[in-house]
């Protein structure tokens, strides 16, 4: 490759796209693939959704290839799952759920890096999001056991996990002055409405 007469044109191109009211240069970098950039909606979490199948191309192909994929089996409320866990490094940033051989069903969000199309992440402060947890928050369970579960406002399709610091009773939710404190530690896509 030549590299002298990109480094020529390269004044002429960055001088010639800055006019561009919308251009945006990180989206353009050849790295950028390289982080995630996915968003959760009510609709899925990048192009996962409902309808994909629980297969691993598909499901690397919803997340844009951004992660390694780790499937598996496994038991959540008397019946077999299939799951894939997805990778970065060797830390698991997404959990893909669904029926074996079915349709994606759920999937865990623990990557600070994704960001819902309303602004929320890891670490977004329960203060920021609700005044109060009666009516949308109720005690996670399984292995969020001791954590809050909550509704997003704007969808039935996303919950909220919050944890942090409370003495008392993992038996009921704690009271709205020290859940204010806390912050999501995980976000939840579901195929279906929650309740």
């Amino acid at each position: 490759m030549n590299i002298r007469p990109l480094l020529l044109g390269l004044p002429l191109l960055l001088t010639g796209c800055s006019a561009l009211s919308n251009f945006s240069w990180p989206s353009r970098w050849p790295f950028n693939g390289l982080g995630s950039n996915l968003e959760v909606s009510a609709k899925g979490v990048g192009d996962l959704n409902a309808s994909t199948p629980m297969l691993q191309s598909a499901i690397n192909a919803g997340l844009g290839g951004n992660y390694r994929l780790r499937g598996g089996m496994a038991t959540r409320n008397g019946q077999v799952v299939a799951y894939y866990q997805a990778l970065s490094g060797d830390k698991v940033k997404l959990v893909i759920i669904g029926q074996p051989k079915g349709r994606v069903q759920q999937v865990e969000i623990m990557d600070q890096n994704v960001v819902t199309v309303w602004g929320s992440k890891l670490g977004t402060p329960f203060s920021n999001m609700y005044s109060k947890a009666f009516g949308a928050c109720k005690l996670a369970t399984d292995e969020d056991a001791g954590k809050v579960a909550c509704i997003a406002e704007q969808s039935k399709y996303v919950t909220y996990i919050f944890s942090g610091k409370w003495a008392g009773s993992q038996e009921i939710i704690p009271p709205d002055d020290t859940l204010k404190n806390w912050a999501i530690s995980k976000i939840i896509w579901h195929a279906n409405p929650q309740v």
